[in-house]
């Protein structure tokens, strides 16, 4: 069984990583009833006899003595992690997993990057290889951050370098949160594209997210829950916003539906990895199924279904419409319609009492009403986890590398655009030592770039499939 180590970087990565170890925690309790330290268990936390001096022993199987995640949190405000560690969770972490400043990089990705990377790449790295020491098969770095700040887009993304040249051999998975275009942090634009260069070049495979996906999809259950158009009452626990039933005890707060929907995206992307299934599918084989060009590494994800009806019985109909569902518009984690793009591959993780009958009967119903590069028309990855999330029956997870991702690039580089045309808060980036104003106009180019090969990809959306013959074998 292979391990991950979770880095959360910043006031989003952090919150949202709080949120991931609480369901975490929450789906192996429903699991795992004999508290029992399992495979399962061993991919995302350590078992620790805390009664070991020093760094505490570690205890590969048998009864569970105390877990401790495989994370690594940084942040340059404390505000988030002494949170952490005051909250139900504190146990689960340590100090020696955290690296903390006091001043904050004030929305700057140059003060995070230059100047906080600088100074922290040895603590940094003490503390990544710290974790690696503790894995017996290290698979996967999860990066957690957002695009919009100072130190999720700087620190996050100058980690990404350091994470390649120390661990060449360890997948680099990064949920990025993009800001929305009503974000509060005028400098948004100038971190995304300064931190797009970096994911660009050092990053395996990114998921990013929008907020205002998040936002609307959070809208649209509200409404579902609180109109009574669904006839019957929804399943308790079962929303993706919900942290009902998990460790925390602690006032529910306005961003805690959005990280809780990325939360459970991390959750249902690793179940194939933790849980048995009868079609099971590792992390690496994402990458290597939906990524066919180094730079098109951007997956678009949906989840499936947002809630579950109290009714036990799964009608067809229902389960089918959970296909239909991860395709649609309204279930995308940021703003697209993969729908009407084209798709380079595609990637179906369910979870539950699901058969590959099924998987395969919505494929060939979908198939149709969906475009795949002519060089690639079976490009469906699939996988079946028979463990289903907590107050689900069962789930689904849809990462599609598709050029609807190109409408929120183009967009970032506008708004850009924008406030480099007038030179706007420039000198505050340039006045950090090693930040030169070369560094914006190579990292326009970047986003440029990788904008004009999804360019490319859809200029070959009309041409027509070439139906190659297959090789007869004689019998």
């Amino acid at each position: 069984m292979t391990q991950s180590v979770v880095v959360q970087v910043g006031q989003c990565g952090n919150q949202i990583g709080c949120c991931f170890w609480d369901l975490a925690l929450r789906e192996h309790a429903a699991v795992n009833q004999k508290g029992i330290y399992d495979e399962a268990i061993s991919s995302f936390f350590r078992n620790v006899d805390t009664r070991v001096v020093g760094d505490g022993g570690s205890i590969s199987k048998g009864k569970i003595c105390s877990l401790k995640a495989r994370a690594v949190l940084i942040d340059m405000e404390e505000g988030v992690v002494n949170e952490i560690l005051q909250g139900p969770l504190r146990d689960v972490f340590d100090s020696k997993q955290l690296i903390t400043d006091i001043s904050g990089s004030g929305n700057n990705w140059a003060v995070g990057h230059k100047v906080f990377g600088s100074l922290y790449q040895e603590q940094i790295l003490e503390k990544l290889r710290k974790s690696a020491e503790h894995c017996d098969c290290l698979q996967c770095f999860f990066i957690i951050h957002s695009m919009g700040g100072g130190t999720g887009s700087g620190l996050g993304t100058f980690l990404l370098k350091l994470l390649e040249d120390e661990f060449p051999e360890v997948y680099r998975f990064v949920t990025s949160v993009y800001p929305s275009g009503e974000d509060d942090v005028i400098t948004s634009p100038y971190n995304s594209i300064l931190a797009m260069k970096e994911l660009n070049e050092h990053a395996d495979c990114v998921l990013p997210i929008d907020n205002q996906s998040l936002f609307d999809i959070i809208s649209k259950i509200d409404l579902m829950v609180n109109s009574g158009k669904l006839g019957t009452t929804i399943k308790p626990k079962s929303l993706v916003t919900s942290s009902a039933g998990a460790v925390k005890k602690r006032h529910q707060k306005p961003f805690d539906a959005m990280n809780n929907i990325v939360a459970n995206l991390l959750l249902n992307l690793t179940s194939s990895a933790r849980f048995e299934g009868s079609l099971n599918m590792d992390l690496n084989e994402i990458s290597m199924n939906l990524v066919p060009f180094p730079q098109l590494h951007y997956l678009v994800s949906s989840l499936t279904p947002l809630y579950t009806l109290a009714d036990v019985n799964i009608p067809t109909r229902r389960l089918d419409q959970m296909f239909s569902d991860a395709f649609s518009k309204d279930h995308q984690l940021i703003r697209a319609d993969p729908k009407h793009s084209l798709y380079l591959a595609c990637a179906l993780m369910v979870r539950g009492n699901v058969q590959v009958s099924d998987l395969r009967r919505n494929i060939e119903r979908l198939k149709p009403s969906l475009q795949f590069v002519s060089w690639n028309q079976e490009g469906w990855k699939t996988s079946l986890c028979s463990v289903p999330p907590v107050g689900h029956s069962h789930s689904l997870l849809a990462l599609a590398n598709n050029t609807c991702v190109k409408p929120t690039f183009m967009e970032l580089k506008e708004r850009f655009m924008r406030l480099y045309k007038k030179k706007a808060h420039l000198h505050h980036y340039l006045q950090i030592e090693g930040m030169e104003e070369s560094s914006f106009m190579e990292a326009v180019s970047s986003l440029s770039g990788l904008i004009e090969e999804y360019n490319q990809l859809d200029a070959t959306k009309s041409m027509p499939v070439e139906d190659f013959p297959r090789l007869s074998i004689a019998v």
